[in-house]
């Protein structure tokens, strides 16, 4: 069957308007799911686009992963949106690969984030560190010194992961367990 046209649907859950922080640490517990064409996501957006429309007002990619236990294998990757708004928005990140099947077992993702410095971990072990980023709109710590709501989605297709092929698997679940935010600062 088809959705709007499509082959595909997928799902979205986040916290806007109910739920938003600033500083501190949050943590998911995360199944990934297997396939290619399959891009989950666990990531913040701006409540409030204070310095403008995507991506002057940033967005914080906690973890992503493309065509997980496919052709991405167990690489995840942490990344910062930042800039101007589109088109003159830039993006920084790492990528990392994960010792074990990130869609066999559950993982404890995690970013800590204060006024200077965003940190990545995956397993306790910390991957990614950024210090460095912009706003056209105001000076540093601009745009990440605002609050920020939680997304979590499943997204199929796109220009990343590509489309699914023949063996990926429907239903696909990104599974969690939790989602734990410490935040000393809202």
């Amino acid at each position: 069957g088809s959705q709007n046209g499509k082959n595909y649907t997928s799902a979205r859950i986040n916290t806007r308007d109910r739920f938003a922080f600033r500083y501190g640490r949050i943590e998911a517990r995360i199944k990934m799911p297997k396939g290619q064409g399959l891009w989950p996501a666990f990531w913040l957006m701006p409540q409030d686009n204070a310095y403008g429309t995507w991506a002057a007002s940033g967005e914080i990619d906690i973890v992503e992963a493309t065509n997980p236990g496919s052709t991405g294998g167990n690489t995840i990757f942490g990344v910062l949106h930042y800039g101007g708004q589109w088109p003159n928005n830039v993006s920084s990140g790492e990528t990392y690969a994960v010792s074990t099947d990130i869609t066999a077992d559950f993982h404890t993702y995690v970013l800590e984030w204060d006024q200077a410095e965003i940190r990545w971990y995956v397993d306790s072990i910390l991957f990614a560190v950024q210090n460095t980023w912009f706003t056209t709109a105001a000076p540093f710590p601009a745009p990440f010194d605002k609050p920020f709501y939680i997304l979590l989605n499943l997204a199929v297709g796109g220009n990343l992961p590509g489309p699914p092929s023949a063996s990926t698997v429907f239903p696909a679940t990104m599974e969690v367990d939790y989602v734990r935010v410490y935040s000393g600062n809202p």
